[in-house]
């Protein structure tokens, strides 16, 4: 395994020398200052941001997760900071959001209009009773008006919960049970591939599911005439013209928003990031990673919802004055030209997206990029899942003209923003690799015992100093928030931060991160070797005509468990491609890796961020019962792929 890894992780390629000479950050030795002046290097991140108190210090210990507090005495305001001071500084008439209806309609926001805007929703949530401290839901989908409520909240200092407008309204009521939200923003409904999305009839049915009464109001996005769900956000808004709120200064402890992650069997997790942490970080991040300046466009096509469309479709970007283009509809409609027309139209400087987003760029073809000048790029990123070679190599290729730098991200939810990625000023790339981890965060990967492990072994991915930025749980009971800490170390003597991710890294310290380590399955009848399920997926997915695939950990009656495959294939007809999949299998990993069964598929049951919902398939494959699909994306392809098991699994029993 170590042999093959550091084979495939060999090719190297070099920042562009024209994106080096005007990168913000090109000096290798920040990786040896930040270490030597460790916790103080994190200054740096802080001098990002203007504080209405300085901190008196820069870190110290506390008896709850995460453990550590940071920036201790600070008070700033997040709204200050990604508005009132660029306009402040001259740049009002400059361009903050740009936002694209599915439909054509679009709407630039200067930094001027922003801050007019967002002054009114801070009136109007001020006017309906809300205060610093009270947590507000916003139920929106990607409209102007959703960034504005984050930054009007924040003004007062008020903390968001962003529910996806796409979740059930019984998803809406759990997370504002948790938070304790009584205020709710929304809207009518929304645009999507060309049909009317209904939303506030979910808010209406999660509302009802609370304990308490809850203060709706509803924006008539779709329709003109006036909701019929809670106040109307037109007419509230109208009786605020013109109001200003003076931004609430926040300790550096004070929450800024809550949010939520698919865990590893697909249910919500919970985490709260502090104003003071989470800020700071995601500034710094944007300018080492994204080489964000002030007079860049950045489109990142994430969700809001996502901590990346918090960071990096809202807090990022704006902080550092940048422009950030939010896209409300599908990326095929009305056409598959779409993406490449919003770049070239809007000059974008960033294009930060998702592998599975690139994959179907691939699969449409190279002639839709080929013909739209992509020139404005300078930079492109991905994050989300991991990225094979040959899917790098098209995006650096048909989309980066070999000339823009590709960032490969990895980051969770639970620590804020961007941890182990190259500097794209001064890292050369490896395809299929992340990069090493950030200048301040001490990864590394260790076995079982906690014992760093070998180049090319596989391991858990841990990291073992703190960094601002961290999450705090919501609601979490103590000891499940401990485990992050307890896993491989002892919170007050031996910190340690455990992903819950497998990875592996090689003799440069190029981290190449395989996923949830609940996707590990022991192979074999007598030796019990372990395999992550994505390194079978690599192996698969390098067969002509494989479209998709997942592999997941199932029963078995002799060894216990194995791996099974389900794959989306352009020939489903095709006989002999699970003799070819075992085949590659054997040759490529090992013959206890072979699948025990190959589904052939029409697609694979995904979450709304782009993930295989894996427990579902595994419940499918053992014949248990199903449990809340609420978060699946699309629940239409589980009776097909019921079906399917079904028939493969009796082919394999008929003598």
């Amino acid at each position: 395994m170590s042999d093959k890894f550091e084979a495939s992780q060999g090719r190297r390629i070099s920042p562009p020398a024209q994106f080096v000479e005007q990168a913000n950050f090109t000096d290798p030795d920040i990786y040896t200052t930040f270490e030597e002046q460790w916790p103080h290097c994190w200054e740096r991140a802080a001098e990002f941001l203007d504080w209405d108190r300085t901190p008196d210090t820069i870190m110290e210990s506390m008896d709850t997760p995460p453990y550590t507090r940071w920036f201790v005495g600070g008070e700033l305001n997040a709204s200050r900071n990604c508005v009132d001071r660029h306009v402040q500084a001259g740049r009002g008439d400059e361009p903050a959001l740009r936002w694209i209806g599915e439909s054509g309609v679009t709407k630039t926001y200067t930094y001027s209009m922003l801050q007019r805007e967002v002054n009114e929703v801070a009136a109007m949530l001020r006017e309906i009773g809300v205060s610093a401290g009270d947590p507000v839901a916003l139920y929106m989908p990607r409209i102007p008006e959703l960034p504005i409520a984050m930054l009007a909240a924040a003004r007062l200092g008020a903390p968001h919960v962003v529910v996806f407008a796409e979740y059930s309204g019984s998803v809406l009521e759990s997370f504002m049970r948790e938070t304790g939200a009584r205020t709710l923003l929304t809207c009518d409904g929304f645009y999507q591939d060309g049909k009317v999305r209904s939303l506030s009839s979910e808010a209406r049915n999660g509302t009802e599911e609370l304990a308490w009464d809850v203060t709706s109001v509803t924006l008539a996005h779709i329709h003109d005439e006036r909701p019929d769900f809670g106040h109307d956000f037109g007419r509230l808004r109208e009786e605020c013209r013109g109001e200003t709120v003076t931004p609430v200064p926040r300790a550096s402890s004070d929450p800024l928003f809550f949010c939520y992650a698919s865990g590893p069997t697909g249910g919500p997790i919970g985490m709260e990031h502090v104003v003071g942490e989470y800020l700071p970080y995601v500034a710094w991040t944007a300018a080492t990673v994204l080489d964000l300046k002030p007079t860049d466009t950045l489109w990142c096509p994430a969700g809001i919802e996502w901590i990346t469309g918090h960071s990096y479709v809202v807090y990022g970007p704006l902080a550092h004055g940048a422009t950030s283009i939010l896209y409300e509809g599908a990326p095929a409609y009305p056409d598959k030209h779409r993406p490449w027309r919003i770049i070239e139209h809007n000059d974008v400087t960033q294009f930060y997206t998702t592998p599975t987003a690139i994959r179907t760029f691939m699969e449409w073809g190279e002639e839709y990029p080929a013909v739209h000048d992509l020139s404005s790029l300078r930079l492109l990123g991905t994050v989300g899942q991991r990225i094979e070679p040959e899917t790098w190599d098209w995006f650096y290729r048909n989309v980066g003209g070999e000339r823009c730098p590709v960032v490969d991200t990895w980051y969770q939810a639970e620590t804020g923003g961007i941890t182990v990625s190259t500097m794209p000023g001064i890292s050369d790339m490896k395809p299929g690799s992340v990069g090493p981890p950030l200048p301040g965060i001490d990864a590394t990967i260790v076995d079982a015992d906690g014992e760093r492990v070998d180049p090319g072994e596989a391991g858990y991915l841990v990291i073992e100093k703190p960094w601002p930025g961290i999450f705090r749980p919501v609601d979490e009971p103590e000891q499940q928030a401990r485990e992050y800490w307890t896993e491989f170390g002892t919170p007050g003597e031996d910190w340690r931060y455990f992903t819950e991710d497998g990875a592996m890294a090689d003799r440069d310290g190029y981290i190449t991160v395989l996923g949830r380590l609940d996707n590990v399955i022991n192979i074999g009848h007598y030796s019990k070797n372990r395999v992550h399920v994505s390194e079978i997926e690599r192996v698969i997915a390098e067969i002509p005509d494989v479209e998709d695939v997942g592999v997941i950990c199932g029963e078995h009656e002799i060894m216990g468990e194995a791996p099974y495959a389900f794959v989306v294939t352009n020939d489903p007809s095709d006989r002999d491609f699970e003799r070819r999949i075992a085949g590659k299998v054997e040759h490529d990993l090992a013959a206890q890796a072979r699948p025990e069964a190959v589904f052939m598929v029409s697609e694979l049951p995904r979450t709304y961020s782009g993930g295989i919902l894996r427990h579902v398939l595994e419940d499918l494959v053992n014949g248990e019962q199903l449990g809340d699909t609420d978060l699946i994306r699309n629940p239409d392809v589980l009776d097909d792929i019921a079906v399917e098991i079904r028939r493969r699994l009796a082919d394999s029993e008929s003598p």
